[in-house]
């Protein structure tokens, strides 16, 4: 497994969520997911990613936290604190395995330009409803995967984690909401007003 296919597999999850194909849920299925129901994706993503030899999950696994640690940034750790009220350490996990459910466009885009948030329709939505946005099962896919697939829990040390250093100009208490509006004004204008 890589990188592309691993996103592939994000969208096919997309795809089943949103047609209300969960294979975990006994309720009625003709009730279809909404694409951006982050747990119902991970649900799907864990199911497709059963479905692979042992060796493609663990590789899953691995860039599972790639894109975690390429995603461990201030400034958007800054702008999942405005969205969610706030963002404890696990917090930020969360928020992050919720990034990643939302496909490779959304999660490169928003990596990028953190204040591109502002723009997601689901993110205004979460704002004006005060949500949450988190998903902590997006971080158990390839361990449920693989668990499914094999029957044993994923070996140790089958990943690693190398998490870059926050950038210290963001050293500073997201509470300041001015100085977090200077540094991602389309957020703040859609989070404090």
């Amino acid at each position: 497994m890589d990188v592309e296919h691993f996103w592939d597999l994000m969208e096919q999850a997309r795809d089943r969520a949103a047609d209300g194909t969960d294979p975990t849920d006994a309720t009625d299925a003709s009730e279809a997911t909404d694409a951006t129901d982050a747990e119902a994706i991970a649900r799907q993503a864990t199911a497709l990613l059963a479905a692979h030899e042992p060796r493609q999950i663990l590789d899953a696994q691995q860039i599972l936290w790639d894109l975690m640690a390429a995603s461990y940034q201030a400034p958007l750790w800054a702008a999942a604190y405005l969205v969610n009220g706030g963002c404890s350490d696990d917090g930020f996990d969360y928020f992050r395995g919720w990034l990643i459910t939302q496909g490779r466009t959304t999660f490169e885009r928003v990596v990028a330009d953190a204040d591109q948030l502002a723009e997601l329709p689901v993110v205004r939505a979460a704002a004006a409803e005060l949500l949450e946005l988190e998903c902590e099962e997006t971080l158990g896919i390839a361990w449920n995967a693989y668990r499914t697939a094999t029957g044993t829990e994923l070996p140790g040390g089958s990943f690693t984690i190398n998490y870059p250093a926050l950038d210290a100009a963001w050293n500073f208490d997201f509470e300041d909401h001015g100085r977090i509006a200077a540094h991602l004004p389309r957020i703040a204008a859609l989070c404090l007003d």
